[in-house]
């Protein structure tokens, strides 16, 4: 059974941080690309940040680069968002997706809420 599990979500004060993680299981997690999605209410489901199946390469919406890193440990099947400077408009359900050849798995999402 597939699953993608995200944790690390809450409530924090704008410039605070959170550490989001995607733990996977059911799949051979290395072969998958990974990515991190987030959806703000009213807004369409954006893309965050994407990492290949090695790590070797990432890449950044321009709305988060240079605050957010996305990483993953394959030995552990799991996936990490980084996120500092964090800004009210970073207020979404961040979800993870794992992608391969057609083949799309989604988590059910953490919340992530930017406040004073």
């Amino acid at each position: 059974q597939v699953q993608l599990v995200e944790s690390g979500g809450g409530l924090v004060q704008p410039g605070g941080s959170l550490r989001l993680s995607c733990a996977a299981s059911g799949f051979t997690f290395s072969n998958y690309g990974m990515r991190w999605y987030r959806q703000a209410p009213g807004k369409e489901r954006e893309l965050v940040a994407l990492i290949s199946t090695s790590g070797a390469m990432t890449h950044y919406a321009d709305s988060v680069k240079g605050r957010f890193t996305i990483s993953r440990d394959n030995l552990k099947n799991t996936m990490y968002l980084q996120m500092n400077s964090l800004k009210p408009e970073d207020t979404a359900m961040y979800y993870c997706n794992a992608y391969s050849f057609g083949v799309d798995y989604w988590g059910q999402g953490t919340q992530v809420t930017v406040s004073s």
